[in-house]
């Protein structure tokens, strides 16, 4: 077997070993997801209070749920993606960005 040249769709996707089928792309996901909440906590620490707004969706929230709801609003829009068109994934991590940035603006 050859080898994957580095970032392609194959280097991203081989498998890391025999548990759990871990590969790159999952350890990039869940490395995220930690940094996300690290940054949260250590934004919390020297800010804390991130007292709750009301935005357009008519909800009280505070910066955790606005990251809660951000990660979450994600989620389905990789999994619709992945559904009605499939790989490559860079147009919905765009879209996700752009929902991110409007959760934690308006919401």
């Amino acid at each position: 077997m050859e080898d994957a040249a580095l970032f392609s769709f194959q280097w991203w996707t081989e498998p890391l070993g025999t548990w759990m089928a871990w590969t790159r792309a999952t350890i990039a996901f869940f490395t995220f997801i930690l940094a996300c909440i690290t940054a949260m906590g250590i934004w919390e620490y020297y800010s804390p209070g991130g007292s709750p707004r009301r935005g357009v969706f008519a909800l009280d929230t505070t910066r955790g749920d606005r990251l809660f709801i951000s990660l979450l609003g994600s989620a389905f829009i990789f999994i619709a993606w992945l559904f009605f068109v499939g790989p490559p994934l860079w147009w919905p991590l765009l879209i996700c960005m752009v929902w991110a940035v409007f959760v934690f603006r308006y919401v």
